[in-house]
């Protein structure tokens, strides 16, 4: 497995992505939903990363670097065919080295609530962050859970 700087032009990225904003739609109420679109994703203080195996997508992810020295986790997805293969702890260290390698002080995610986000949850967990307030611009919801990790 591998991970590349990704610019969002390819059909792979694309249908991932269209897949991960369905299944976030599908389990939380559209205010709740906090997924970026392909524009938003092209944002100069996002960058994006793409996991594969060959020619074959396995999964995505992202860091926004924020002003104050901080970064956020966004778009973390595995396609559905290729959970558990560790390409979702391949990415998040990639995350990680790279926040730290920026020399960004804190790293925050907000992630679902449902069961369905668990295996999410524990990853994170896994890697050292813990549960926190809303950061940002977020505010409670019952949809989601924020993680943090001091850096």
């Amino acid at each position: 497995m591998d991970i590349r700087l990704d610019d969002l032009s390819g059909p792979e990225i694309r249908a991932l992505l269209e897949e991960h904003l369905r299944h976030m739609h599908e389990l939380s109420p559209p205010e709740s939903v906090h997924a970026l679109d392909l524009s938003k994703l092209r944002r100069p203080e996002i960058s994006f990363w793409t996991c594969w195996q060959g020619s074959e997508l396995l999964g995505c992810g992202a860091l926004m670097q924020g002003p104050a020295g901080d970064g956020e986790i966004k778009s973390m997805r595995t396609g559905q065919a290729h959970r558990g293969k560790g390409a979702g702890r391949l990415m998040l260290n990639h995350i990680l080295a790279e926040a730290r390698r920026r020399g960004l002080s804190r790293l925050n995610l907000e992630t679902g609530s449902q069961p369905a986000f668990e295996p999410a949850r524990r990853l994170y967990a896994s890697a050292g962050f813990q549960v926190c307030g809303p950061f940002g611009d977020y505010e409670e919801d019952p949809y989601s859970v924020f993680m943090t990790l001091a850096l």
